[in-house]
């Protein structure tokens, strides 16, 4: 805000002397409903390390972040004691899914592999006419929808 109460305008693409900085990097959180069971899951799919966990004294959650130490790609997952225990569904508002972008076209299908070798069901390299881009879609143990995900270049 400025001296007079009002916020700084900016031009779309041109960030504001007063606006702060992100890094770009996203850390998620995402709610599960059996935490040992969503680390295993992460860690083999995505090859993940456990940066930490935490159980506050009065049980009422238990958490982990997740990351790849190369990419700093960092996944925390959360089981709350008293959560509903149902399948997460995307057409409640807060989530639709979670994507992974990939560099190459090809990496794509490394990953179906990768998937197809873990025994995870997913949809195949996926190009829909409506776009250059390609995308493999899957789901995590509590119904999540993630997705590799390649953009074409422009």
């Amino acid at each position: 805000m400025d001296p007079a109460g009002k916020r700084p305008t900016t031009q779309i693409g041109r960030i504001s002397p007063s606006m702060p900085s992100i890094t770009g990097y996203l850390a998620p959180t995402l709610t599960v409903t059996n935490l040992a069971r969503s680390v295993g899951w992460y860690r083999e799919v995505l090859d993940l390390t456990i940066r930490r966990e935490y159980e506050p004294p009065d049980k009422r959650q238990r958490d982990a972040c997740l990351t790849e130490p190369h990419t700093g790609l960092e996944i925390c997952l959360v089981e709350y004691s008293g959560g509903p225990g149902g399948p997460f569904n995307e057409f409640i508002p807060g989530l639709d899914h979670l994507e992974f972008l990939v560099a190459e076209r090809t990496d794509l299908d490394q990953w179906a592999q990768r998937l197809d070798s873990l025994g995870i069901v997913h949809s195949g390299v996926k190009e829909p006419s409506y776009t250059r881009n390609a995308m493999v879609t899957f789901r995590d143990p509590d119904n999540i929808q993630l997705e590799f995900f390649w953009r074409a270049p422009e």
